[in-house]
C-alpha cells in the first residue's frame, strides 16, 4: 500500500476540540475522525470500519479519584495542580499520552523527552519533569493556558468531554 501523504492545516481552537470530543478510540486519527464524521470513504473504497470503544469503565477512574479525593484543592498553586494532572493522566494510560502529547502551540513545543528539549525551544519555558513519566512540561504559561493543555491532551486521549471540562477547571 502506498504511504499517504499528509498535510498540516490550522484550526481554531473550537473545531479542534469537536474533532477531538469525536475520538472514539485512543489513537485515532484527526483523519480518521474526520473521514468517520463526513462519512468519508477510505482509499481502498471501503467505507472505514467501526472503531472499537475504550475498555468500558477502565478510562478515567485515576482521574476521578484524583478529583474526589481533594488533592488538588490542597495544592496552593496552579503549576501543582498542572503537575499533578498530568502525572495521573500518565499513570493511567501511558500509550494514550505518548500519542496525545505531541500537542503544540503555535511557537511552543508543551511537551518533550528531556529539558534540554524544551530549553531549546525557547529559554523561558521552565520546564520540569512529570512525575513518573519520562516527560517534561512548559510551566511558564498562564493558567488558562495550562487549562487549554490539559483540555486537549486528554481529548486526545479520548476522554469523555464532562471529565476533561472538571479536570481542566480544578486547575
Amino acid at each position: 500500500m502506498p504511504e499517504k501523504m499528509m498535510k498540516t492545516i490550522e484550526v481554531d481552537e473550537e473545531l479542534y476540540r469537536y474533532i477531538a470530543s469525536n475520538t472514539r478510540h485512543i489513537g485515532e486519527s484527526a483523519s480518521d475522525i474526520l473521514r468517520r464524521l463526513l462519512k468519508l470513504e477510505n482509499q481502498a473504497g471501503a467505507a472505514a470500519p467501526p472503531a472499537a470503544p475504550a475498555a468500558a469503565g477502565v478510562q478515567g477512574e485515576g482521574v476521578r479519584r484524583m478529583l474526589d479525593s481533594g488533592a488538588l484543592a490542597a495544592q496552593d498553586s496552579a503549576i501543582e495542580r498542572f503537575m499533578t494532572i498530568l502525572s495521573v493522566l500518565y499513570r493511567e494510560n501511558p500509550v494514550a499520552f505518548a500519542q496525545a502529547s505531541d500537542i503544540k502551540g503555535r511557537k511552543r513545543i508543551y511537551f518533550a523527552d528531556s529539558e534540554a528539549a524544551l530549553l531549546a525551544a525557547g529559554n523561558t519555558t521552565k520546564p520540569r519533569a512529570i512525575e513518573g513519566s519520562p516527560y517534561w512540561v512548559i510551566t511558564n504559561t498562564n493558567t488558562g493556558r495550562k487549562r487549554n493543555i490539559v483540555a486537549q491532551l486528554m481529548a486526545a486521549m479520548g476522554y469523555a468531554h464532562g471529565l476533561i471540562e472538571r479536570v481542566s477547571q480544578s486547575i
